[in-house]
């Protein structure tokens, strides 16, 4: 996959001097609505014989728009949204820089300097797609601005359970551990690459060695507690248990740590580059009164998270 990086106003001599069906969108986390978006180009690349292409953007707009407490954790950081994306068949990405400049244009001045530039015979995205203020960059409106100059298609709404299937939704469902409508809204499970490093090392002593694994500050990660998972180190994926917390049971003023036990693992691993996926949650956090009681606990979610990973 061929990645160009611009910025308002587009350098047109970075710009393949070819048409595309255009896929627009966000796409954070590349979830199976905009899995839907990304095959319907697909369909009508092949059918236009053009490659398929997609315009994203370097950052979550609304960042552009409005403050967020802390700061802006993604399902995908560029990275892996890009990764996810050329898994599914896209042969160009466009990653446009979302500046207070590009916000400031009309739909009208964004279709022509924009759209335009990026050569489209067909441009594809979801139902609530925007390019501009909400209220008039609608897909609705965006044949009215592509006056005949390329085709408009509109994928509709995908639903789950009668919710729409979004980012927003998913995020939500992360904050509450709720992995099972995670992984079903984004047709695969949820993983977070890290590096592993030192932690305290406590769970050796104990019978329970982990490895600390550390993320990207900018991703977000499941809500506090313990989950079955896989990890991937080298090429090899290993089954184990992962616990988000705090070890409130060693202390109130931790911070919070991603540690996860491998089953039958015993390799050391510093400083290798890993995935967590997560597969199922197991419980939340607990503050034992005592070690044995905590060795209980994890024995028993040992033997949950072996039979979830079966």
């Amino acid at each position: 996959m061929e990645v160009i990086k611009l910025r308002y106003p587009f350098d047109q001599t970075l710009i393949p001097d070819r048409p595309s069906v255009l896929a627009m969108g966000f796409f954070d986390g590349v979830h199976r609505g905009h899995q839907a978006v990304l095959q319907r180009a697909a369909a009508q690349a092949q059918v236009h014989q053009v490659p398929l292409a997609v315009l994203t953007y370097d950052k979550f707009p609304g960042l552009v728009y409005e403050s967020f407490p802390g700061r802006f954790q993604y399902l995908t950081p560029l990275d892996q949204k890009l990764a996810q994306l050329e898994r599914l068949g896209v042969e160009i990405a466009y990653v446009v820089s979302f500046t207070s400049r590009l916000s400031q244009l009309s739909p009208q001045q964004f279709v022509d300097e924009c759209l335009m530039a990026l050569n489209p015979v067909e441009v594809v995205a979801g139902f609530d797609h925007t390019y501009g203020d909400k209220t008039v960059a609608t897909m609705t409106n965006l044949p009215q601005y592509a006056a005949g100059r390329f085709a408009v298609n509109v994928v509709e709404q995908l639903s789950a359970t009668k919710q729409k299937v979004s980012s927003t939704a998913i995020r939500q469902a992360l904050d509450q551990g709720d992995l099972a409508m995670v992984n079903d809204y984004l047709g695969r499970p949820y993983t977070t690459p890290g590096t592993i490093v030192h932690g305290f090392a406590r769970g050796r002593t104990i019978g329970f060695p982990t490895a600390n694994v550390q993320w990207a500050v900018d991703q977000r990660i499941p809500a506090i507690g313990v989950y079955a998972v896989r990890l991937k180190v080298g090429k090899t994926w290993y089954p184990g248990m992962a616990s988000v917390g705090h070890n409130v049971t060693f202390g109130d003023d931790n911070q919070k740590t991603i540690e996860v036990n491998l089953f039958d693992f015993h390799d050391q691993i510093y400083g290798e580059n890993v995935v967590v996926e997560w597969i199922a949650h197991l419980r939340g956090e607990v503050k034992f009164d005592g070690v044995d009681e905590l060795i209980t606990q994890l024995q028993q979610d040992e033997q949950t998270a072996r039979e979830i990973l079966k």
